[in-house]
């Protein structure tokens, strides 16, 4: 029918770092008892759930066994889609157990505060725990020890991990083995969420008494320069600032900055908490408001209700003598503020233009003032 909608098509779901190196492990070490590899070979995922993966690549020799799997990320934008997730197995020592290794292309963690100790390859609790469980279910039914190493690879890792922020968490020589449900939901964005918390804990780990957390680069580099923080301090928030207050009510420090663009702060001032343009866009309406009570006259307010995007917005307040900055980050101090009541810290709010110059900002206060205001 002419102009019927045309149905969203759904999208589609994909398998985890830690999921395909179960997978991987546990067709690897059931050639190393059997002399054959599965394939497909099925896993147990943590939810119960059985799935399969075909493998990519196999190899046996008289000292191991080698198998790989392609992760398919599903229709998320996945840094590691398409990637090769390898597992070579080899008999360890009589009552070794289970030993991991970091092969080429996967992390070596190197500061404390994650969920693996400094030392340690960058495989998470729940992908070992999966790898345990299959090597486990194998040796138990082939009457083995179950004594191996488990070495996991990925070709071309170290330089995917540069598009990650495994180098801010400390994690060296590749990417991280994650996952905690073996599935990929898309655009959850599960994993920069999950990055910020790491991060959040390397810092707080380390004795970072002050974090800052930023929308983007730009206001990254601002941050940095005006209060003179490392690296480890510095938490990539993008469009989570939601996400990374609420981690920091459970697990505070006693100062933390948000930093800025003009947009994504104007949006936490009209309170919200997801800063993505999928999630809304900027109020002009309430920010001509805002401008009008500030000291705009009324003319140059209704220009503001109508401006293009949030710069020219505040471009034209400043042209005409009003600085709509202050104002905007006292807005987004109290809505940040009332997630973090109860966690002890004190916060500001900076924010930045295009340049990376500071154009508004509501200074360190006790989050415990917002109730306080509430009260009065």
């Amino acid at each position: 029918m002419l102009g019927a909608m045309e149905p969203t098509p759904k999208l589609r779901h994909g398998w985890t770092t830690g999921a395909c190196a179960t997978a991987a492990a546990k067709a690897a070490y059931a050639a190393l008892l059997t002399g054959s590899f599965p394939d497909p070979v099925e896993i147990l995922l943590p939810g119960g759930r059985m799935t399969s993966f075909a493998l990519a690549e196999w190899e046996l020799t008289e000292t191991h066994a080698a198998a790989g799997v392609v992760k398919d990320a599903g229709d998320d934008p996945d840094v590691t889609h398409g990637a090769l997730v390898r597992a070579q197995l080899s008999r360890g020592a009589a009552g070794s157990g289970i030993t991991f290794r970091a092969g080429p292309g996967v992390g070596t963690v190197t500061r404390p505060g994650l969920a693996i100790p400094p030392g340690e390859p960058a495989i998470n609790p729940v992908p070992r725990q999966m790898i345990r469980a299959a090597i486990e279910e194998l040796a138990t039914r082939h009457h083995a020890p179950g004594d191996v190493v488990v070495e996991i690879s990925i070709p071309d890792g170290e330089t995917l991990a540069q598009r990650t922020l495994n180098g801010r968490l400390g994690i060296t020589g590749g990417l991280s083995i994650l996952g905690t449900t073996g599935i990929v939901v898309p655009f959850s964005c599960s994993a920069w969420i999950h990055s910020i918390h790491r991060g959040i804990d390397v810092a707080r780990a380390s004795g970072m008494t002050h974090i800052a957390g930023s929308t983007g680069n730009t206001s990254e580099k601002a941050v940095r320069a005006l209060h003179g923080l490392p690296d480890m301090a510095l938490i990539e928030m993008g469009d989570f600032v939601g996400g990374m207050l609420k981690y920091l009510k459970s697990h505070p420090v006693p100062r933390i900055t948000i930093a800025g663009g003009v947009a994504k702060m104007t949006k936490l001032a009209q309170g919200r908490l997801d800063l993505h343009s999928k999630r809304g866009e900027v109020d002009f309406p309430g920010l001509s408001t805002l401008a009008e009570r500030v000291g705009c006259g009324p003319d140059i307010a209704a220009q503001i209700g109508q401006a293009n995007t949030t710069a020219h917005a505040f471009e034209l307040a400043r042209t005409h003598g009003t600085l709509l900055g202050d104002a905007i980050a006292a807005q987004a101090w109290e809505t940040a503020a009332s997630v973090l009541e109860g966690s002890g810290a004190e916060m500001e709010i900076v924010v930045f233009d295009r340049a990376g110059a500071l154009v508004g900002r509501a200074p360190f206060a006790p989050v415990e003032a917002h109730a306080r205001n509430r009260r009065v």
